[in-house]
C-alpha cells in the first residue's frame, strides 16, 4: 500500500482516475510518469507542462479552495505536509491525501517511488528515477577531477540590489545539485535549505563563484547582465567578483524540485565547468 512522507498508508481507490494537485513539482511528475490524463486541478502556481494551462485552479499553499476541491470528486489530492487544515479537512470528507514534504534529492526519488504505486504507474516512475539517477551521474562523471570552486548559489534578491539576498545553505536540493555539478557550497556548514547572509558574511565566506539562478530572467533587456554584475562589484574583494566569475541561469526548471532537476543540474555544471563540456 502506497505511503505518505511520514510512512503512515495512504487509503487511495484502484484505479485513481482523478487527482488533485497543489503541489507544482509533483504536477511536473505526474505528468512525467503518464498519468496527466488523471490530473483534474492544479495549483494556482502550476504551468509546466504546457497541458495544464487549460485545467482548473484550486488555491496553492496557503489559500487551498477546499469547496472548489471537493467538488471535482478526487481520487487523491496532493497536498504539502504543512497544510494541515486542508489534510483534516479532506479526511472528514474520505478524500485520499498524498503528503508532499520539500526535501533533498533523495527526497524527489521518494516521491517519485511513492506516487507511481499511487496513480498507477508503478513502472513509469522506476523508470523515470533510472533515467534522472543516469542524469545525474553523467554530470558527475563529466566534472570528476575538476577543482571545485568555492560557489555562492543565489536564488533571491532584489533586483538592481544586494538586498533580499537568500542563498543555498547545506540541506535541499539545490544544495545536493550545486555538489553534484562539481562545486562547493560555500554554506554547506549551515543546516538549512536557505540563509540570509549579511554582505560582512559574504565577504568573509569569499566565494569563488557566484551561480545566481532565477524562475525568470533578469528583468532590464540585453543589459541586464552587465547591470546585475555591477552590483555585486560593491563587494569588489570578493574572488568571485575580482574574476568575474558571476553567472546568472533563468528558467523555472532550475527550482522546482522534479523530473528537469537532471538538466538543471547539467546548467550548473556547465557554469562552473564549461571546459568538461566543449
Amino acid at each position: 500500500m502506497p505511503s505518505d512522507d511520514l510512512g503512515l498508508p495512504v487509503n487511495v481507490p484502484a484505479p485513481v482516475r482523478r487527482v488533485v494537485s497543489l503541489v507544482p513539482a509533483v504536477t511536473e511528475m505526474l505528468f512525467a510518469i503518464g498519468a496527466g490524463p488523471q490530473v483534474a486541478a492544479v495549483s494556482s502556481y502550476d504551468d509546466f507542462p504546457p497541458d495544464v494551462a487549460g485545467l482548473p485552479r484550486v488555491g496553492a499553499l496557503l489559500d487551498p479552495d477546499v469547496e472548489r476541491i471537493l467538488a471535482l470528486r478526487p481520487d487523491l489530492v496532493i497536498s504539502y505536509g504543512s497544510q494541515t487544515s486542508l489534510q483534516s479537512q479532506l479526511a472528514s470528507a474520505r478524500v485520499p491525501v498524498f503528503d508532499y514534504r520539500h526535501a533533498g534529492l533523495e527526497g524527489i526519488f521518494d516521491t517519485l517511488h511513492r506516487l507511481g504505486p499511487a496513480v498507477g504507474r508503478r513502472s513509469e516512475a522506476e523508470r523515470l528515477i533510472s533515467d534522472l539517477r543516469a542524469q545525474l551521474g553523467r554530470v558527475r562523471t563529466r566534472v570528476r577531477g575538476k577543482a571545485r570552486p568555492r560557489t555562492l548559489l543565489v536564488f533571491g534578491r532584489e533586483p538592481g540590489s544586494l538586498r533580499g539576498l537568500y542563498v543555498s545553505g547545506g540541506r535541499g536540493f539545490l544544495h545536493d545539485m550545486l555538489e553534484i555539478a562539481g562545486g562547493v557550497d560555500v554554506f554547506a556548514d549551515v543546516d538549512r535549505e536557505s540563509v540570509q547572509p549579511s554582505q560582512e558574511t559574504l565577504l568573509a565566506r569569499a566565494p569563488e563563484v557566484i551561480l545566481e539562478v532565477r524562475a525568470k530572467g533578469l528583468a532590464g533587456g540585453a543589459d541586464a547582465p552587465a547591470q546585475e554584475r555591477r552590483v555585486w562589484s560593491r563587494l569588489f574583494s570578493i574572488p568571485a567578483v575580482k574574476s568575474d566569475r558571476i553567472h546568472f541561469l533563468s528558467g523555472d526548471y532550475l527550482v522546482v524540485p522534479g523530473p528537469r532537476v537532471g538538466r538543471a543540474t547539467e546548467d550548473f555544471a556547465r557554469a562552473l565547468h564549461p571546459d568538461a563540456f566543449q
